[in-house]
């Protein structure tokens, strides 16, 4: 070998070394290069295939592969699921007070006098609070009068216990005199028994001759004499003990006086504490917390003399001054016909709606049934209790939904349902992984704001198209969100 070649043989072996470290270094080229050949020749071979093929033939072939369509959109899906549904049918009624209570005047014949700023129809009032203030001047005056009527009366019975007083005192000097002369009486009567003694003893000495005939004359006088003394003491006692029947007489009489003034106190007293009494009935208060439903009250106003626009407000032969809705509970009093009345439970769920107000939207409870069925209308009322609210007043128009009962059914999401112009509804299901089919469906109750019943043209498990469905037709594909 030459020196001239060598040069150049050198030069193929350092390509040939560099080829080699660049296949060594990039190790994934060679399948993927593979890859690519044996791609282009499937496909030469195929269009070698079709070539041959006759035109006619090519054609079908080439319609049998339908090319690949682009979403239309992204929509987002839910199943179509179970759950419990109550079934319920509507009515109509009147919003009303559950208890209105009349405040009627304890006090007849007065005049209205004062009614806090405060105090309108509608307001919250509470137990005790002042609704109004009558006149009470009049009953000032009686009262007054009572007042000095007890004084006397007090007085009149110290001026009587003072004169029983002395009355006992009477009675006891006369007894004190009876005393004595009960101790007079002993004492002739002592003197008597030693006048007769001696009368005796005389006697005997006057019939023996020892002593004159006027000596026992003398001792006879002296026994008349003590008898005279003994029957004057005895008239004496007598007449000093009916001084003391007499006294005591009157001091029964002075007693008696005296039960008779406290008993005219005691009456003076009950006077007044009537008038006292009349005096807090003055002030009219409300007798339960709850909302002023009616003021019919007036300054100036004469109680249990109603004006004459308020003759329809007398219960009883006394003027109503104002009505309150006790605890502010209301109640719908719902007409339901009787044919439906079986169906209705005490303690069933309603929902409560109104015409004009779209904020009404409440959950009520059958708490009554009333006994009677009206003979014309062939309507019962069922009284439903309602939740505290500001939105509703006595008189007001409500609509009721009473439950009846509950069973399982399919629902969807209401925005899914798209209403048809014959009065239809339609809904689009996802067909495998995006492909939109439509689907004609009976739609039942709605079960809350967001979901409604299927009640025919869906199964379970079923994919709705929710968000988007208003845009799409049969036959779309559309891109699913995750």
């Amino acid at each position: 070998m030459s020196d001239e070649s060598m040069p150049e043989l050198r030069r193929e072996e350092n390509v040939a070394d560099e080829q080699k470290a660049k296949q060594q270094t990039r190790p994934w080229l060679t399948p993927m290069f593979v890859g690519i050949g044996l791609g282009l020749v499937i496909a030469l071979g195929g269009l070698g295939v079709l070539t041959q093929l006759p035109p006619r033939q090519q054609k079908a072939v080439a319609d049998k592969v339908p090319p690949q369509a682009n979403p239309v959109m992204t929509v987002t899906v839910a199943p179509v699921q179970a759950t419990r549904v109550s079934r319920t049918f509507n009515t109509t009624g009147t919003i009303a007070a559950r208890d209105l209570i009349p405040v009627l005047p304890q006090a007849n014949g007065l005049q209205v006098k004062i009614i806090p700023e405060d105090i309108k129809e509608g307001t919250y009032v509470k137990k005790g609070q002042v609704l109004a203030i009558l006149d009470d001047s009049m009953l000032q005056a009686q009262m007054s009068g009572a007042r000095a009527e007890i004084e006397s009366k007090q007085a009149d019975v110290g001026s009587r216990q003072a004169s029983m007083v002395s009355q006992e005192a009477t009675v006891e000097s006369y007894q004190a005199i009876v005393r004595q002369k009960k101790a007079d009486l002993a004492q002739a009567k002592a003197k008597l028994e030693e006048a007769q003694k001696n009368y005796l003893r005389y006697r005997k000495l006057a019939i023996a001759g020892a002593i004159s005939l006027q000596e026992l004359d003398t001792r006879a006088y002296t026994v008349k004499t003590a008898v005279e003394v003994v029957r004057v003491a005895e008239e004496n006692i007598r007449g000093a003990q009916a001084n003391v029947l007499s006294a005591q007489a009157n001091t029964g009489s002075a007693e008696a006086n005296i039960y008779k003034a406290k008993a005219d106190v005691r009456s003076s007293v009950a006077k007044a504490i009537q008038l006292q009494t009349q005096l807090k009935q003055t002030v009219v208060r409300a007798p339960i917390s709850g909302i002023v439903a009616e003021k019919l009250a007036r300054i100036g106003d004469v109680t249990g003399i109603p004006p004459q626009t308020q003759v329809g407000t007398v219960i009883g032969g006394t003027q109503k001054l104002f009505s309150i809705i006790r605890d502010g509970r209301l109640e719908l009093q719902a007409d339901v016909p009787e044919i439906q009345l079986p169906q209705v439970e005490i303690g069933a769920a309603v929902q409560i709606s109104s015409d004009i107000d779209s904020r009404v939207q409440l959950q009520g409870r059958v708490r009554e049934i009333q006994p009677l069925v009206n003979d014309k209308r062939r309507e019962a009322t069922v009284k439903i209790d309602l939740p505290l609210t500001n939105l509703l007043r006595p008189g007001m128009f409500a609509r009721a939904a009473i439950t009846t009962n509950s069973a399982i059914a399919m629902v969807v999401p209401q925005k899914a349902v798209q209403p048809q112009a014959d009065g239809s509804a339609m809904i689009f299901t996802l067909s495998g992984d995006d492909l939109v089919r439509s689907q004609k469906i009976e739609v039942g109750e709605p079960i809350n704001s967001e979901l409604v019943e299927i009640k025919n043209g869906l199964q379970l498990g079923d994919r709705v198209i929710i968000d988007g469905a208003g845009y799409l037709k049969d036959g779309d594909r559309v891109r699913v969100s995750q």
